[in-house]
């Protein structure tokens, strides 16, 4: 009888709790309509801007709890694009990103946490270059919406500050700024499940 009711207890705290589980939904980048952009200055006197592109990765959002969010994106440092062809060669080199050894720069989030209305603040691992450094994005959003044929998408912007130096990127400091702001705009469908 005993056991029988431990049974029962143990099954309706389940029951009780899946809703919570369940609140944290998982959304799949959408590599078409995301990018990450950035901006550094040139001689002191004009502003340098990039994109990379084919961003990738998943975002688990709980809007009931935003710190039980997890982001994880990955951007191909081969996509580099300055619209300038030499410029992005000798950036793509073994003198800037070095893309044949480090093809990809990574954010993996370690916090999420409410910043006030629709803005998130999300600290995280930023890797590039090999480099990982603990880096915070202010983040715009999300915001969700659901389109003609009922699926859902979900937007949002994200910037950060980094110090180039300070991911081994040290070449030409005489002409390259230092600081660099990074900028991050993903547009993500939620996951299907599995079949």
């Amino acid at each position: 009888m005993k056991r029988h009711f431990l049974s029962l207890v143990v099954f309706a705290v389940l029951v009780t709790a899946l809703p919570v589980f369940a609140a944290v939904d998982t959304w799949q980048v959408d590599t078409n309509h995301s990018a990450a952009h950035f901006s550094v200055r040139h001689l002191g006197i004009s502003t340098v801007r990039g994109e990379f592109s084919k961003v990738t990765g998943t975002v688990q959002y709980d809007p009931a709890d935003v710190t039980k969010s997890v982001v994880d994106i990955t951007i191909p440092a081969t996509t580099f694009n300055t619209n300038v062809e030499a410029r992005d060669r000798d950036l793509r080199s073994a003198n800037w990103l070095d893309v044949e050894k480090f093809p990809n720069l990574t954010f993996k989030s370690t916090k999420v946490e409410s910043a006030g209305q629709g803005k998130l603040k999300v600290t995280g691992d930023l890797t590039i270059h090999g480099v990982t450094k603990s880096v915070v994005l202010d983040v715009e959003g999300p915001n969700t919406v659901t389109d003609p044929r009922g699926n859902a998408h979900m937007g949002a912007g994200a910037t950060t500050k980094i110090s180039r130096k300070d991911f081994g990127l040290t070449a030409n400091p005489m002409a390259v700024g230092d600081e660099v702001q990074i900028t991050l705009d993903v547009e993500l469908a939620k996951a299907r499940p599995p079949q």
